[in-house]
């Protein structure tokens, strides 16, 4: 029997061709190949600087310069700096000795002032000195209890109670003696036999009314300072 050959075989070859890089490919590359004599050169990649212009042949050479009458130079005078050291050694102070701690009996010892045993902290200017923020934070807390006593106050005038006058007790009193009389002339006036409830309720009601009055009449005799409450 004939092979099977399928009819998409070319159209599979030429999809292979044509999806296919340079690059990727087995076997010897198929791009050009760099020439050996194009190698890579020393400072070939550095930025080449525009060539110096050779100066002109005919250019006329500057004047020499020829110094004044009155100029005088510098003159530069050597310094012996073994006499000046010397000197400043003779005539400067020495040079306190630095004290030492030793804590061993083999005489090992290290700088006193670091070691904590001087009191440099009590030397200090504001040793001793309220800090600022202390300060203020005292002033803000005076302030708000001021604040505070003041809306208490405040609110204390507001319910406050009110002193009664001589005049007002004088009339409240005069009012609560004559309502009594009111009440004891119609408690006078009831009958002897209470054989209903509506006398025996309507007695109870004089009675009490009576009591109230005298209570309170004694009670503004009693006192001279009565303060009412809002």
């Amino acid at each position: 029997p004939l092979r099977y050959i399928s009819k998409y075989r070319e159209f599979v070859k030429h999809e292979a061709v044509k999806n296919k890089s340079q690059w990727k490919t087995m076997g010897p590359a198929k791009v050009a190949v760099p020439s050996p004599n194009d190698f890579l050169q020393k400072h070939s990649k550095e930025p080449k600087l525009a060539p110096r212009k050779k100066e002109e042949d005919g250019k006329k050479l500057l004047p020499l310069s020829v110094p004044q009458r009155t100029y005088r130079p510098v003159i530069r005078i050597k310094k012996n700096f073994i006499n000046k050291n010397a000197v400043a050694v003779i005539r400067g102070v020495p040079k306190k000795p630095r004290p030492f701690c030793v804590d061993t009996r083999q005489g090992d010892k290290y700088p006193l002032e670091p070691s904590g045993l001087v009191p440099k902290y009590i030397k200090k200017k504001n040793y001793g000195v309220t800090p600022k923020y202390v300060t203020r934070r005292n002033e803000e807390m005076k302030r708000k209890e001021e604040e505070r006593e003041a809306s208490v106050l405040e609110q204390l005038k507001k319910k406050a109670m009110k002193t009664l006058s001589d005049e007002e007790r004088t009339d409240i009193l005069k009012a609560l003696k004559k309502n009594w009389e009111e009440i004891n002339h119609a408690y006078q006036g009831l009958p002897i036999l209470t054989d209903t409830r509506y006398k025996k309720i309507h007695k109870e009601e004089l009675e009490l009314k009576l009591k109230q009055l005298e209570h309170d009449i004694a009670a503004i005799e009693k006192h001279k300072n009565i303060y009412i409450a809002d």
